[in-house]
């Protein structure tokens, strides 16, 4: 996307948010039976839900964000990086575990998992970023995919660009994924590998 493109979406944005907020103070107050916990009536929910609109973003379930991709699909901002040498900055934590992943995979499993949960599936997580040490030693206990294992060359790994993840499902979540996955931007790519869920981010 140019740099005109951009200035005119945030044109109309900015726009859209003027407007929006004109509305709010000329429209007549009404009495609402209920009150929102935060303190937001029913014409800021309003307000909030065409802000995100404007904004392009999707609900909780999508994946809003488009980001420039390589020709391999890796975000050029990771892939200058390279793989397995994903800085912490880059990187955030998914849930209260010790598992982390590039920071927009992170947030869109987290709401994954919290959606899921909700429904009354459980999704647990047992592997995300590695390393590219790490990789080399996952490739020394598991050997080669290529070779019958389950390990990518190092270097190559989806893992090692934070853009992967191994989860813990049972039956019930494994088909909550297949069904919902992708909605969150997670897909199965993987043979011989369930556990295995890839971020594919959207391009610009």
């Amino acid at each position: 996307m140019g740099i005109e493109a951009v200035n005119s979406r945030i044109a109309q944005i900015q726009t859209r948010i003027i407007s929006l907020q004109t509305q709010q103070v000329t429209a007549p107050r009404q009495a609402s039976p209920t009150t929102s916990t935060s303190g937001t009536s029913g014409s800021g929910s309003a307000f909030a839900t065409a802000l995100a609109d404007a904004m392009g973003t999707q609900s909780s379930a999508g994946v809003a964000k488009a980001y420039s991709l390589n020709s391999k699909g890796i975000p050029n901002e990771l892939a200058g990086y390279g793989n397995g040498k994903i800085p912490a900055n880059a990187l955030e934590k998914v849930g209260n575990t010790g598992h982390k992943l590039w920071a927009p995979a992170a947030e869109s499993l987290n709401r994954m998992i919290t959606d899921a949960k909700a429904q009354g599936v459980t999704i647990g997580i047992t592997d995300s970023y590695r390393s590219y040490d790490e990789q080399v030693d996952v490739a020394r206990r598991k050997g080669l995919y290529s070779q019958g294992g389950l390990a990518a060359k190092p270097g190559t790994s989806e893992h090692g660009w934070g853009m992967a993840t191994d989860l813990d499902l049972n039956n019930k979540a494994q088909a909550w994924m297949r069904a919902n996955g992708e909605k969150y931007g997670f897909v199965e790519n993987t043979p011989r590998e369930p556990w295995h869920w890839a971020f594919k981010p959207k391009s610009l």
